[in-house]
């Protein structure tokens, strides 16, 4: 069981953490027309893969615009953000920052917690308990992890440019 901090705070995470190599699970997530996606609806494509507790905190918000500002007009690669927020909350979110490119796809848990609980992200305890770590996971187009960031200060953003860096390598 892996770990990180919230403002210094320790907080566990269920389940093992994905390592590169690893065979990226399959998982669900509800997008913001209510439709499920899973991983093999991006069959093809490298995916960058964002774990993010709450689009309604700055840092989880500033994160997303800044992937979609830097990888999502990248041809080839599509950037999932997944989150514990409704699918309404997301999309109020990308309509009010202007996040319109189909290479960024907000996905939520509320229904499906099989994203967090498969790549070892879901907070165990703790007040963000039930939500997911910050993480960002490569996947190449076989489905292969090829870069793995558990932020170790969930408050804290990720390096950008190593996971886009990680991406561009593989289209």
């Amino acid at each position: 069981m892996a770990s990180v901090t919230l403002k210094g705070n320790p907080v566990q995470l269920e389940g093992k953490l994905l390592e590169v190599g690893a065979k990226a699970p399959e998982f669900n997530g509800t997008a913001k027309d209510l439709s499920t996606k899973s991983l093999k609806d991006y069959n093809g494509k490298v995916k960058i893969l964002v774990s993010v507790p709450s689009l309604d905190t700055s840092v989880c918000a500033m994160e997303t615009k800044k992937f979609h500002e830097r990888a999502a007009k990248l041809d080839g690669i599509v950037t999932l953000v997944v989150s514990g927020d409704l699918p309404f909350a997301m999309n109020r979110f990308c309509t009010m920052e202007g996040l319109d490119s189909p290479n960024l796809v907000t996905l939520s848990q509320f229904r499906d917690f099989s994203f967090s609980k498969a790549y070892g992200t879901h907070i165990a305890d703790g007040g963000l308990q039930g939500l997911s770590a910050r993480a960002v996971f490569v996947v190449d187009k076989n489905d292969t992890v090829q870069y793995v960031e558990l932020v170790p200060e969930i408050a804290s953003e990720p390096n950008y440019e190593a996971a886009i860096g990680a991406a561009k390598k593989l289209v």
